[in-house]
């Protein structure tokens, strides 16, 4: 299953991003919609019902794992963790762990939650109140001697302790420490002697078992709705970013395997030069890895986590995959990243490690940025689809390998991705000569650009082409999802069911049914689905 064998299309959207529990009319005003957040509750199954009914056969979703600074899901505490935030609560309710009449109430103190600004999520209060609510929950099934599901809540346990064991010491020691840095623990537990983690798995044993079992609903939960997308022909694009972030669970239980100091704390952090996005380039702060390390331990540590990923999603996207060729390295001291140097990353070792353990793996390499002759090389050796983005093809001339008609086979491109702007957001703000030439490249007076945009990738020979949601939907920059380079503020974009409406339905399917994209090789007719049964 790879663009290089089949045509399709599918939709970028977070979890975070989905709406409320039901499709809505057009009459019904955006207020209707509670000031939470998209979860792994029905509205997950409605969406998966949609794509179907517009023949995208391809669900693109950020990263799954806990959200860290900023509530960025490519900055998080723990790679292997599901987000708390994404458990659906009346799920819980209908397994009895909450009560049966339970709402999402997001009022505090008795004060009604806001109605959603310009769709946007309330993180903090949709926190408290979830953790609240599953703290709940985790009471009421660990208390009860007779829970009929503990035998499968022990058995994930043991199955996944490998990384729950230290995600859920991490989480305990973190509520325990007020969330200070894990270096500035006490030493006992900043460099886990075994006979202290052991007393605090005694001591704080509800805490302990508490992240436990939010895990367990979590993957239960997304299991559920990955079974339902396949079973509707739709295949789950998942994503795992190349940095974790330094206060982690993955960086407190595998130091050696980090460029951290005798103090423990990084010497460089990762980012990437001035570019396109930003002008001081971008410093995420993630710790570097210290990958000669990794390599004497035969890269143990990346085959758990593409494995892990792979267990949760039908084709995983790599971010920042320049960064296994060569990564930015910025002295932790600067506050920018305008200074750091390129440094020599795994190359093909790490990829053929990953094959060697798990088989030929259904990849896809995010190779945006600053393009060298090492690391299309890369891309070749791998043999991983790369990326093209639209909104990047009119910087300059006829040259520019994001132009539809430079573009290949064995390759995925987007509208945008979570780091652009809408296409009428980006289209609104391009400079006269951007515009100018995407107009005339594209015969088009400019009203319709997002439209324009996604019959260009559609038509285009990348085998797969993905939209932003927001462009389905026709919105402005009121809908983009991240700014690169800005640390809070972003993330928090959600559509409403009212938004959608069936004439876009219609059109994106005639788009995707004109370019041969409706029927990728996972598809089924009616007659084979009716000979399987």
């Amino acid at each position: 299953m790879s663009p290089n064998t089949s045509r399709a299309s599918g939709i970028l959207l977070h979890i975070t991003s989905l709406p409320d529990t039901e499709p809505v009319g057009p009459e019904q005003p955006l207020t209707i919609q509670h000031p939470g957040s998209g979860d792994f509750g029905p509205s997950a199954y409605h969406f998966i019902d949609w794509l179907e009914h517009a023949e995208q056969y391809l669900w693109q979703i950020l990263p799954l794992v806990p959200p860290g600074s900023g509530y960025s899901p490519y900055m998080s505490p723990a790679g292997m963790a599901f987000n708390p935030m994404l458990v659906d609560l009346r799920g819980l309710a209908s397994q009895g762990w909450l009560p049966a009449d339970f709402q999402e109430d997001y009022s505090v103190d008795g004060e009604p939650g806001p109605a959603p600004r310009d769709g946007r999520i309330d993180f903090p209060r949709v926190e408290r109140f979830r953790l609240r609510a599953l703290t709940q929950a985790a009471r009421t099934f660990l208390g009860n001697p007779h829970e009929p599901m503990r035998a499968e809540f022990d058995d994930f346990r043991e199955r996944e302790g490998a990384w729950l064991d230290d995600y859920a010491l991490f989480m305990v020691l973190d509520r325990l420490y007020q969330g200070k840095a894990w270096q500035e623990w006490p030493a006992e537990h900043a460099q886990r002697k075994p006979a202290a983690l052991e007393r605090i798995r005694q001591e704080y044993r509800d805490d302990y078992l508490f992240w436990c079992f939010v895990q367990w609903v979590a993957e239960k939960q997304w299991q559920a709705i990955r079974t339902y997308a396949n079973a509707h022909n739709v295949r789950i694009v998942g994503d795992v970013p190349i940095f974790v972030a330094l206060h982690s669970a993955d960086t407190w239980a595998n130091p050696k395997l980090f460029d951290l100091g005798k103090d423990l704390w990084p010497t460089h952090v990762a980012g990437v030069p001035p570019d396109y996005f930003a002008v001081d380039g971008q410093r995420w702060g993630n710790p570097l890895y210290r990958w000669p390390e990794h390599a004497k331990q035969g890269y143990a540590w990346w085959i758990a986590r593409v494995k892990r990923c792979l267990a949760l999603t039908d084709i995983v996207r790599i971010d920042h995959f320049r960064g296994f060729d060569a990564y930015w390295a910025i002295p932790s001291t600067c506050p920018t990243a305008r200074e750091g140097e390129w440094t020599p990353g795994p190359g093909m070792a790490l990829f053929n490690a990953l094959e060697k353990a798990l088989g030929k793996l259904p990849l896809v390499a995010e190779d945006l940025g600053l393009q060298t002759d090492s690391l299309r090389k890369l891309l070749a050796d791998t043999g991983l689809p790369g990326m093209a983005v639209l909104q990047l093809a009119f910087l300059d001339d006829s040259e520019n390998v994001f132009l539809p008609h430079n573009l290949r086979r064995n390759q995925i491109v987007y509208t945008g991705t979570h780091d652009n702007d809408t296409t009428l957001g980006w289209f609104a703000q391009a400079s006269d000569r951007e515009r100018a030439l995407a107009q005339v490249y594209l015969k088009t007076d400019g009203r319709e650009m997002h439209w324009e945009l996604i019959h260009a990738a559609s038509q285009s020979v990348s085998g797969w082409a993905i939209y932003q949601m927001q462009d389905v939907l026709g919105l402005g920059a009121e809908g983009r999802m991240n700014y690169p380079g800005e640390a809070s503020g972003w993330w928090g974009w959600r559509f409403a069911w009212y938004q959608l409406h069936e004439w876009q339905t219609r059109r994106l399917r005639a788009i995707t049914q004109v370019h041969g994209r409706s029927k990728p090789e996972w598809v089924c007719s009616e007659e084979e689905e009716a000979a399987n049964k």
